[in-house]
């Protein structure tokens, strides 16, 4: 089912804020951007360029100011080489590069820049009203950006927004989520764990929305190690008229995006008929339509409303899916890793079905868990694209990744691949990994997932996750809420079995 304001549009996944080594970071442009062919339609590479109001030198602090004058050094002198490459690797229409750098600001907060075409310079304001004023005079010669505002949940003063200078000519969307953490509120279910510090109320995508502004959501990586779009740190779902860059750009101007944790959740909002984004006239009467077709099983669906919770969709909402019947469309996740802390594994695979086909291939890659270079070093010629797709079919797909043992035990580094199919309930799914074959029927894995090891004790495992019949992944719902004529907004927030998350952008009422 498709919502009829989402008719005309197709779901696109990018990444539009992550790092590699042309600023402070690891793993070559090259790399990145072979990781991020591999999972997403868009994406912005972003380097750091500038901390015009960067702390004091002390002891305690100075190993952080020289990688970062180190890293905005580094970009400086690449830039004019790495706008080449952008160029060689863009394929317009299919995987489409937007250049990008990053000004960080304590008084304001950090903002990542996106060129529209693939030309622009670095640049080098004072303060963030420097960066809008030169933002302008670039549209004023026709070149246009987008500054987006990011980890915007750090506490003012220490890299947080400030709201009260938020402009959302420049930023028609904000990021809700990356591996910082997640900023929708200050009680949430990805807090900010990193050395910056925890997230505070003032600078929360909630607050911002309480004050009026008018924004979208979007989720990214700022990933540090040459991979966009790496599983589980963020991503954002564009519904988009195509995969041209002029598209891409009017809908992220729309606010037409999803801001996801990883698993492609294509969720479609509709207010009064208007997609996720629209600033509606205020009316009494508003007709509410949510359709989710997610990447496994559906925990929950939330209606946000003037930044309350204001109706939750559970499992018991939904009409189950007729037991008798033999033709399932389902998701099979196959998911590899585990093992010995520290120790990695080379996995070749062939993952499919007997019978049946396969309707979608959606990869689950992750690239490595470091933010800060300090974490640690990149040895000379070393290589950060490791997991590909190498080919697929309406019966199987192939591909290759390295794996490493889980760092503790609440911090996943496993990769994935996930297959939406339609196939016959006896039918076999099976996945030869490494020369060891498993299989299951999709009878025995509706019931629950299934696993195996290549060895027997601290060896590297795999996981068949349980496969959702079609009404624990498909869901829909429409109602009206009589409500006032006032000022207001509504979001959705969807949330998985698996703990994977969307957070839509909201439709705003206005008088």
């Amino acid at each position: 089912m498709s919502l009829p304001s989402f008719e005309p549009l197709k779901p696109l996944y990018g990444d539009m804020h992550n790092h590699c080594g042309i600023s402070y970071g690891h793993g070559s442009l090259e790399d990145a951007l072979s990781n991020a062919e591999e999972q997403l339609d868009f994406v912005s590479i972003t380097g750091h360029a500038h901390w015009p109001d960067m702390p004091e030198p002390s002891e305690r602090i100075q190993y952080i100011i020289d990688f970062h004058e180190e890293g905005f050094a580094r970009l400086k002198s690449v830039w004019e080489s790495a706008l080449e490459t952008m160029r060689e690797r863009n394929r317009e229409g299919q995987f489409v590069i937007f250049p990008g750098f990053e000004v960080h600001s304590c008084e304001s907060g950090d903002r990542n820049m996106l060129y529209k075409n693939l030309e622009g310079d670095l640049l080098y304001p004072e303060n963030l009203e420097d960066l809008h004023a030169q933002l302008q005079e670039l549209r004023n010669q026709g070149k246009d950006s987008i500054a987006q505002p990011h980890h915007v949940g750090y506490r003012k003063g220490t890299r947080g927004i400030d709201w009260d200078t938020f402009d959302p000519r420049f930023a028609p969307f904000v990021e809700m989520l990356s591996m910082h953490g997640c900023s929708e509120t200050s009680e949430n279910t990805r807090p900010f764990l990193h050395s910056m510090g925890p997230s505070d109320w003032e600078s929360t995508v909630a607050c911002g929305l309480e004050k009026g502004h008018i924004f979208g959501f979007s989720g990214g990586t700022d990933h540090h190690s040459g991979h966009p779009g790496s599983y589980g740190h963020g991503r954002t779902l564009l519904w988009s008229e195509n995969g041209s860059r002029e598209a891409i750009w009017k809908a992220l101007y729309d606010r037409r995006l999803i801001a996801l944790t990883g698993d492609r959740i294509e969720l479609q909002f509709a207010v009064n008929g208007n997609p996720l984004g629209s600033v509606l006239p205020a009316s009494k009467n508003r007709e509410i339509e949510i359709d989710v077709r997610a990447g496994g099983p559906i925990d929950c669906v939330d209606v946000i409303k003037d930044g309350a919770l204001w109706k939750r969709f559970s499992q018991t909402d939904v009409e189950p899916f007729a037991d008798d019947s033999e033709l399932i469309r389902t998701k099979l996740f196959l998911e590899l890793g585990w093992g010995a802390k520290h120790r990695t594994a080379e996995w070749e695979v062939e993952f499919g079905i007997e019978e049946g086909r396969i309707l979608g291939v959606e990869p689950r890659f992750r690239g490595l868990e470091v933010v800060s270079p300090s974490e640690r070093d990149t040895e000379d010629g070393e290589s950060f694209y490791r997991s590909r797709v190498v080919s697929s079919g309406d019966d199987a797909v192939f591909f290759e990744t390295e794996s490493s043992g889980n760092p503790t035990n609440s911090t996943p580094t496993t990769q994935g691949m996930c297959l939406e199919v339609e196939m016959p309930r006896h039918a076999k799914a099976y996945a030869v990994m490494n020369g060891v074959r498993a299989e299951h029927s999709l009878e025995d894995l509706l019931k629950g997932a299934r696993s195996g090891s290549l060895d027997h004790t601290d060896a590297p495992s795999w996981r068949f996750h349980r496969a959702p019949l079609p009404h624990e992944w498909n869901w829909n719902f429409s109602f009206v809420d009589e409500g006032s004529e006032d000022d207001g907004f509504y979001y959705v927030r969807v949330r998985q079995l698996n703990d994977q998350w969307a957070w839509s952008s909201p439709v705003f009422l206005r008088k």
